[in-house]
């Protein structure tokens, strides 16, 4: 680009982006490597090359506009695409039982960290001290009541 239309264009780009430099430094760029690509629309036989500039530049910053305003559309929305599907209350009963009838399978020291931990949404420290036992008992027990439901369920036939 010839340097008389250096400034030009900056100016006109910050026109375009309401002052944001950073922004029309981009749209600057943009419009350099659109000239870049082709060359033949620096040519001034064809017409003004301030012209095309101008242009071109005005046309990324009408592009990025409509971009933005689409990413803004999806993000401010609250509503999902479609309604949620509605959970069967007979799965739910059944799944529900089978927790049950699993948990009652369990050792009842097994059983009483993953009611505290789980079910009553305590944290290890607030369930060793409920249930009167170390933190780290706790731990080892989730993780050993873990593995056994795991196994409770699976001779059930429940699979993930």
């Amino acid at each position: 680009m010839h340097d008389e239309h250096a400034e030009a264009l900056y100016a006109h780009a910050l026109r375009l982006v309401h002052g944001d430099r950073q922004r029309a430094e981009d749209l600057v760029q943009e419009t350099l490597l659109r000239a870049w690509r082709h060359p033949g629309a620096m040519d001034p036989s064809r017409g003004s090359v301030r012209a095309w500039l101008f242009t071109t530049a005005r046309n990324l910053a009408i592009d990025a506009w409509r971009r933005s305003a689409v990413r803004v559309g999806e993000v401010v929305t609250d509503q999902l695409p479609e309604p949620p599907q509605s959970v069967d209350e007979a799965d739910r009963a059944v799944e529900a039982w089978m927790v049950a009838e699993a948990l009652s399978r369990l050792s009842p020291a097994h059983r009483e960290v993953l009611v505290e931990c789980f079910y009553q949404g305590r944290s290890v420290g607030e369930a060793a001290s409920r249930l009167g036992i170390p933190p780290g008992t706790v731990k080892s027990r989730m993780h050993y009541a873990l593995r056994s439901l795991r196994l409770v369920l699976a001779e059930m036939g429940v699979t993930r």
